[in-house]
């Protein structure tokens, strides 16, 4: 017997209804990346492992999908990483491609190879699927959709700002009210690491943070000290855990707790700017928030960082995030270019705008009418009408089968068509159509500029 099918863990089909769903939400983020000012551009599902690896993180380079060599891998492979087993190693060996964990590194990619074509500052916007190899579960995929929105030629922080616009305006559009955008600044946690004493784990400190409203205090702790942050330093940052006041109090907090860090004193006034700003200019119905243990794991941040939750009353993980990236395109060859982004999580936006309930009904509308097929000579007929009704950009179909008329109504019931148009040897004659409401029943005969009115 055949195999039932199935897909992989991590990954989903997509039905008509839940791909019109994703296609609204996808075009507000769409045109509200254009009305930024923000242009276009795709790259590859896949990149070159050299392209990828070390981008993100100890952790971020376990989820990256590797690709094996076509044809005999393993005749190629290293003998020695063979026989010892060394998957690490080995790896390198078998696999010189990768599918894309982001959108940001590709971009960073793409920005090198084509800056002779391009005018900075460069305003680009992305809409394509991402892959990790990540625990499946509620709201997280192995593949997935982001949307994102990058600047890069540019330092100044009248992008961030922007950028904060943006998610508020998006947000707004979808009736996404009480959106949290945290913001921190990745200046702040090297200060602060280097006030406590723990430069050298930056990086270990700053992942161990980030997991705070997963894993908790005593969890964040008990991390810090299996990486080697020592017990006094962590007892310094205490106060981080229970960080509370209004965005200025949060900054003159701040101000005083990194007052001996050249780096940190510059993230203070970088929020200070930043947020004074966003502020000034008010938001439509996004909250801004300073969390100073919002770390994001990934390496190449230097600056502003934001995470996005959603309204309170739904239990989910971050709708979107991004930040500055001063050196990214270094790591490619091109030194001193500035960027930063942001990224909107398609999928679990989707999530959160259907729990809510927050989909117009019309997202989903079908054919606006089925034309019943009576045989060839009416279906020729329908089928002259029904390019006038495209022409005039009407939804129309017409019922392929010359079938039991119930048969085609219980069509048009199951695909919700709210109307049917019924075409037999007296409208021919008369030059009429029959238009039946299938909620109401209620059924008239109409020229062929009555039936257009009906249906617009």
């Amino acid at each position: 017997m055949a195999s039932k099918p199935s897909i992989p863990k991590g990954t989903r089909d997509f039905s008509p209804a839940e791909v019109a769903k994703r296609q609204y939400i996808i075009q507000i983020i769409k045109n509200n990346f254009e009305k930024f000012g923000f242009q276009p551009i795709e790259t590859p599902s896949f990149e070159n492992s050299e392209t990828l690896m070390g981008k993100y993180g100890e952790e971020g380079d376990r989820l990256i999908f590797k690709i094996l060599n076509s044809g005999d891998f393993l005749a190629k492979a290293n003998a020695t990483h063979l026989e010892n087993k060394d998957s690490t190693k080995l790896t390198s060996s078998i696999s010189e491609k990768a599918l894309r964990y982001d959108l940001t590194v590709p971009f960073a990619r793409y920005v090198v190879q084509h800056q002779n074509d391009i005018e900075f500052p460069f305003k680009r916007y992305q809409i394509q699927p991402v892959w990790r190899a990540d625990r499946p579960q509620k709201g997280r995929f192995r593949e997935f959709f982001q949307c994102d929105a990058d600047v890069v030629g540019s330092k100044s922080l009248w992008q961030e700002v922007e950028l904060v616009q943006l998610y508020d305006t998006v947000f707004t559009e979808l009736g996404l009210k009480g959106v949290i955008v945290k913001i921190n600044n990745r200046k702040i946690l090297s200060g602060i690491a280097e006030v406590i004493g723990a430069s050298d784990k930056l990086i270990d400190f700053t992942v161990a943070l980030d997991k705070l409203d997963k894993i908790g205090e005593d969890g964040v702790k008990k991390e810090m000290i299996e990486k080697g942050i020592g017990a006094e330093a962590i007892e310094k940052v205490q106060p981080l855990f229970n960080f509370t006041g209004t965005i200025a109090e949060k900054i003159e907090k701040l101000g005083l707790l990194l007052a001996s860090s050249d780096q940190g004193m510059k993230g203070v006034e970088e929020l200070r700017f930043i947020c004074g700003n966003v502020m000034k200019l008010g938001l439509t119905s996004a909250i801004l928030d300073l969390d100073v243990t919002l770390a994001r794991g990934l390496n190449y941040y230097t600056g502003a960082i934001f995470e996005v939750a959603p309204p309170k009353e739904v239990a989910m993980g971050s709708i979107g995030g991004g930040g500055r990236y001063d050196d990214l395109t270094g790591i490619f060859g091109l030194k001193n270019m500035s960027g930063v982004g942001i990224s909107f999580g398609l999928d679990r936006i989707y999530l959160v705008v259907e729990e809510l309930n927050l989909f117009p009904e019309t997202v989903t509308a079908t054919s606006k009418a089925l034309f019943i097929n009576y045989g060839d000579a009416e279906a020729f007929y329908a089928l002259q009408t029904i390019q006038k009704l495209r022409a005039a950009g009407i939804k129309v179909e017409l019922y392929p089968d010359n079938t039991k008329m119930a048969k085609q109504f219980q069509h048009a019931d199951k695909r919700n068509i709210p109307f049917a148009v019924i075409i037999g040897e007296q409208e021919i004659e008369s030059n009429t159509y029959s238009l039946k409401n299938l909620v109401t029943g209620e059924q008239v005969s109409l020229d062929f500029e009555g039936l257009k009115n009906g249906l617009l």
